[in-house]
C-alpha cells in the first residue's frame, strides 16, 4: 500500500466500520423483526449477503468467485474456509447463496450494532470454555435439523503470525459434519489477508478472490475417523494455496 497516505489508510479504515455500521442502523426495525422468528431467517440471510456485498464494494474490494461445484438448495453442508481477515464473513457471505449461520468466537458480540445482531444469530464460542464448546453442538443441531447450514473457520482464529498462510485445523466442524452425515463444502480466499490485514496500516483495495471447492461427503464415516476428514479437507485447501504461490518459502 506504498502509494496511499498514512492519513488515507487511517480514513480507509475507520470508513470499513462506519460502511459495517450504517446498513444495520438504516434497516434496524426490519431486522429486528426479521431475527424474531426462525422460519424468517432465510430472508434475514438474503439481507445479511447484501449487507456483505455493499462493505466489500465500498472498500474497493472486487469479489471474484469460482466455482467448481453448485451448492443444492435442498441440502445442508459444512461450510469451511481459511481464515485470513475480518472481510472473510462477507466475502462467505457473497460466495455462498445457501442460508447459513457462522460459529464464531464470542468477542465480536461486544463490537457495537454488528454484535446487536451476531449474537442473536450466530452461533457464539468461547474456546476456553468446555461447556460453551458443547452448547455450540446443541444450537448447531437446531439450526441443521431446520435445514440451515452451518459454517466455521477452523483454524479457530487468524494466525497472529502473518506468514502463515493455514494454520492447524481444529476438529468442531468436522465433528459437527459426521454427527449429522452433511457434506464438507470447503472455500478458499486468496486475497483477504492482502486486501485487508489486521495490521492497522496494512491493505489496499482491489480484487478479492474465492474458491469453491467440491464437496467432501461424510456419508458412511464415523466419529473416529474425523481426524482424517479434517486433514483431507486441509489438504485440499493447502493445495489450492500453495498453487497460488501464497505460501512463504
Amino acid at each position: 500500500m506504498h502509494w496511499i497516505s498514512a492519513p488515507f489508510k487511517i480514513i480507509w479504515r475507520i470508513w470499513f466500520y462506519l460502511l459495517v455500521a450504517l446498513p444495520i442502523v438504516v434497516l434496524f426495525p426490519v431486522l429486528l423483526i426479521l431475527i424474531s422468528r426462525d422460519a424468517w431467517y432465510p430472508l434475514y440471510f438474503k439481507i445479511a449477503r447484501g449487507w456483505g456485498r455493499f462493505v466489500l464494494i465500498g472498500m474497493g474490494f472486487w469479489p471474484s468467485v469460482k466455482r467448481l461445484e453448485r451448492h443444492s438448495k435442498e441440502q445442508s453442508y459444512m461450510f469451511v474456509a481459511n481464515h485470513q481477515s475480518m472481510t472473510d464473513i462477507m466475502l462467505m457471505l457473497h460466495a455462498v447463496g445457501r442460508p447459513f449461520v457462522f460459529v464464531g468466537k464470542k468477542e465480536l458480540a461486544s463490537i457495537p450494532v454488528f454484535g446487536f445482531f451476531y449474537k442473536r444469530t450466530c452461533i457464539l464460542v468461547d474456546r476456553s470454555n468446555a461447556q460453551s464448546r458443547k452448547a455450540v453442538f446443541e444450537q448447531a443441531q437446531e439450526r441443521l435439523s431446520n435445514g440451515l447450514s452451518v459454517c466455521i473457520f477452523p483454524e479457530g482464529g487468524v494466525p497472529d503470525d502473518e506468514s502463515i498462510v493455514l494454520d492447524s485445523f481444529k476438529d468442531g466442524a468436522f465433528r459437527l459434519a459426521i454427527e449429522h452425515q452433511i457434506p464438507i463444502a470447503p472455500l478458499v480466499f486468496y486475497d483477504n489477508k492482502k486486501r485487508f490485514p489486521f495490521r492497522f496500516f496494512g491493505g489496499v483495495p482491489g480484487k478479492m478472490r474465492a474458491l469453491v471447492l467440491p464437496t467432501i461427503s461424510t456419508a458412511g464415516i464415523e466419529l473416529r475417523q474425523k481426524q482424517e476428514l479434517r486433514n483431507q479437507t486441509r489438504e485440499l485447501i493447502l493445495k489450492e494455496l500453495e498453487g497460488q504461490k501464497l505460501l512463504k518459502k
